[in-house]
């Protein structure tokens, strides 16, 4: 019995992990980068695959494999994999398992929120003080467009491989202004780059704990800066990863 995984989160890592212990499958586990491939435990069970898959390569892998299941494990905000991985499911009669990421809890927590990117680049256009981008490097390019004074006022921090990196240069952000580093980072590393940068305002993806959410909302709170937050959608479908263990372990026998 084969499972495909689709996803580099730790969640994905985590279910390949889980499944390669329990040793009743073979596992074909996709991830959109090589850097995310790296992270995945590979053994006799394992089968890591960079990414991005065409339709065409994808097809070509469900017609080589016997799937039993789709894990859909991909990045809460990478929704356009996500509805390309439930038309791969639907094109071939499979099932497909959508593993979220666990929300953030209420309270006092307050933020200044945004549906996407360029609503939070848009918010940021007319403040003053310096920006520390933790949104990655996908959506640079929509800071460095609306925000006019982006090469003196934003800080990014980024992965530390070379396509990040590149992106950066591309975009004409100083590299003194580049951070290359593996997260999640904990309260105190982030009130240091807040403290060294002297940052005003904070951008993050509501992203929970396994993205280190709640470590950069109370370093921004401890320092009383601006949070600016780019939230998922309150409806979005699936299961936390426990659940869809014991979906795996009930409806498959995995």
């Amino acid at each position: 019995m084969d499972v495909l995984v689709f996803g580099g989160t730790s969640e994905g890592r985590r279910l390949v992990e889980w499944l390669a212990m329990r040793g009743s499958c073979d596992i074909v586990a996709c991830t959109a980068t090589a850097y995310g491939a790296s992270l995945i435990a590979q053994g006799p069970r394992v089968q890591a695959l960079e990414g991005p898959l065409t339709d065409e390569q994808k097809d070509r892998l469900m017609a080589e494999h016997d799937f039993a299941c789709i894990v859909d494990a991909t990045h809460p905000y990478a929704r356009h994999i996500s509805q390309s991985v439930a038309a791969l499911g639907k094109r071939h009669g499979v099932d497909v398992v959508r593993v979220i990421r666990e929300g953030v809890p209420g309270g006092d927590v307050s933020w200044t929120g945004a549906s996407d990117a360029r609503e939070a680049a848009q918010l940021l256009a007319g403040t003053e003080g310096n920006i520390l981008l933790t949104t990655g490097s996908k959506d640079l390019a929509t800071f460095t467009e609306l925000i006019p004074d982006f090469a003196e006022r934003l800080y990014v921090r980024v992965l530390p491989v070379v396509s990040s990196l590149e992106r950066t240069y591309e975009l004409g952000i100083p590299t003194s202004h580049v951070i290359a580093m593996q997260g999640p980072f904990s309260e105190q590393m982030n009130r240091a780059l807040i403290d060294e940068l002297d940052i005003a305002h904070l951008v993050t993806k509501e992203s929970g704990p396994a993205g280190g959410f709640d470590e950069k909302v109370r370093a921004a709170q401890a320092r009383g800066i601006d949070l600016v937050v780019i939230e998922r959608p309150e409806d979005e479908p699936g299961l936390l990863l426990s659940e869809a263990q014991q979906l795996l372990e009930d409806r498959y026998g995995l």
